[in-house]
């Protein structure tokens, strides 16, 4: 989420509930949240008109933060038991790469909604809906539904995108677990599943490539992540706006900025095999050294998992194996 001469990021929007799967053995239930649609009126814009308003009347607004803990119990500083930490490392680990090849043989649906709000009024919305699918183990993406950006303090940038794509898959895999260091951090029961608590950072950030940092919740009796919340790292810092590098240069114009939100993920078994991510949320202001702070909203959820089986160009069914 960059800003630029007056302000820009992203937002999301609060989704409505999860879909709880009568044939799902547990799911990590996702917070409720209601959908804000009428943001358009009269002038054009009613709800940038008011937040104008409000924004001279009240010069200090109110924060909002991602709530990593929302429907989640007090943490314990609980030791596993029958278990090494270690151990459970190397296991959700490969439960992820796991789960990373065997998502290349489903399709579903994406529906992204990012929103900024001005008090409790949304003043601008992003909205894109997609069908997702695989070859050959490529993420293809077809839109099915883009109205046009009603954003106006904020902008999408490529990194944004990136992001937005990369919610729904699985990072924290065998192949990329030796860049990260690993912290336990104790017990938690999240919804109505006891979890092990891990803090995840990079070891080291890397020129050109984006990391998670944040935390994650380990299913204590299958020893799988159920539940991540963080942001990607490093985030780009202020420069020039390469658009309007060859132009003039304004007096007084603001460098761009690009601030990653927080955002948790949930997920849900699928087909009674799969954690797969089925929520994403993230609702907070976003503070810019060289602009106002903005409340930024997101919501993308994952639906309609179907299993369509990849094939392989010598038409042998390709299978993930369990580890």
């Amino acid at each position: 989420m960059s800003l630029f001469s007056i302000a820009k990021i992203f937002s999301p929007q609060p989704g409505v509930p999860l879909p709880h799967h009568a044939q799902h053995r547990r799911v990590v239930a996702a917070p409720k949240a209601a959908l804000h649609k009428n943001f358009r009126f009269g002038c054009g814009h009613v709800a940038l008109c008011t937040a104008m308003l409000i924004m001279m009347l009240l010069p200090v607004a109110v924060s909002a933060q991602t709530n990593c803990n929302e429907g989640a119990g007090p943490l314990v500083n609980e030791q596993p038991k029958g278990i090494t930490t270690d151990a459970m490392i190397q296991k959700f680990t490969a439960q992820e790469s796991f789960f990373k090849e065997a998502q290349t043989h489903y399709a579903f649906t994406q529906d992204v909604a990012v929103q900024t709000l001005a008090g409790n009024d949304v003043d601008g919305e992003f909205r894109r809906v997609s069908d997702i699918s695989f070859k050959t183990g490529r993420r293809f993406e077809y839109v099915t539904f883009a109205p046009q950006s009603s954003l106006r303090r904020i902008s999408l940038e490529k990194e944004d995108f990136e992001d937005i794509d990369g919610y729904s898959n699985f990072v924290l895999t065998s192949e990329h677990a030796p860049k990260y260091n690993f912290l336990y951090a104790g017990r938690q029961k999240v919804d109505d599943i006891d979890t092990y608590v891990f803090d995840v950072a990079p070891k080291q950030l890397e020129p050109g490539r984006r990391f998670f940092q944040g935390r994650i919740w380990v299913d204590d009796r299958d020893i799988l992540i159920v539940k991540t919340c963080g942001k990607n790292v490093p985030d780009k810092p202020p420069v020039a706006n390469e658009k309007k590098k060859k132009k003039k240069k304004k007096r007084g114009q603001i460098p761009e900025e690009n601030i990653t939100p927080t955002v948790v993920t949930y997920r849900e078994l699928i087909d009674g095999k799969y954690w797969f991510p089925t929520y994403v949320r993230s609702d907070e202001t976003l503070h810019f050294v060289y602009g106002d702070d903005i409340h930024v909203r997101e919501v993308i959820r994952y639906t309609k998992y179907k299993r369509v089986d990849a094939v392989t160009p010598g038409n042998a069914v390709v299978e993930a194996k369990q580890p």
